[in-house]
């Protein structure tokens, strides 16, 4: 069986000298999803209500760009508002270590306790810790409140979050811009494509194999842009 890296002494410290990379899969994949099936929920409900190709052109675009812009700068404010808080804890705890270092040591210490350190181990480890303010800090951070030292950057997510919703969300306009035969099945089908793939892609940063990762995102992007699809069949006796 292949590793997927190698654990020679030279490898392994290396690999934990290098930056802590930032993942933005979880932007993407909301971002890619959200687009595909809001877009999606206007075409069936132009197409349901039986209004005019311009209709679904004008209204697919705008979607495409306000909705876009609104869950970007909705989560720019999320990420944004995640750092903020963990800055007011680190500047919380970099004051308790100030005012009271002691009770600060011994939060440490029952920490290591607690992953089963002991005895002169256990002071050694202690002493080593509280050596460093930063390292402290970051300590009590991921063990006290869960937070991690390593953050996403709120600009980076928003333009992550807007570049897969816009992608992906003008999936389902294609077969009409393009003036296709049967232009509503064939959205249905790049729109499935669509949640399929972005499943695959998922795949790369879980232990399911593609097509059940694919599989699922294709059964729960589905199963919203069915919603859609009802919702805009059912208004078409009320808009007509």
């Amino acid at each position: 069986m292949k590793l997927e890296h190698d654990h020679s002494q030279t490898a392994i410290r290396a690999r934990l000298a290098e930056e802590t990379s930032v993942n933005y899969l979880r932007d993407w994949v909301y971002g890619s999803i959200d687009g595909a099936v809001t877009t999606f929920a206007v075409v069936s409900g132009v197409v349901g209500a039986q209004l005019s190709l311009r209709v679904i052109l004008i209204l697919g675009v705008a979607n495409l760009l306000a909705d876009g812009f609104s869950m970007a700068a909705g989560n720019y404010s999320a990420t944004k508002s995640e750092l903020d808080d963990a800055e007011r804890l680190r500047e919380i705890e970099r004051k308790h270590i100030r005012q009271v270092p002691e009770g600060e040591r011994e939060e440490i210490r029952q920490i290591l306790i607690a992953k089963g350190l002991r005895g002169h181990t256990l002071e050694e480890a202690t002493d080593a810790i509280t050596s460093n303010e930063e390292l402290w800090i970051n300590t009590m951070l991921a063990e006290e409140y869960g937070i991690s030292p390593v953050s996403r950057n709120p600009l980076r997510s928003a333009l992550v979050t807007f570049s897969a919703f816009f992608l992906c969300g003008a999936i389902p306009l294609l077969p009409f811009i393009l003036g296709l035969g049967d232009a509503f099945v064939i959205s249905t089908l790049l729109t499935a494509a669509a949640f399929f793939l972005t499943g695959m892609v998922k795949s790369r940063w879980s232990l399911a194999p593609w097509w059940r990762s694919g599989s699922e995102t294709l059964l729960i992007g589905g199963l919203a842009a069915a919603v859609s699809y009802g919702v805009g069949y059912l208004l078409r006796g009320v808009v007509g």
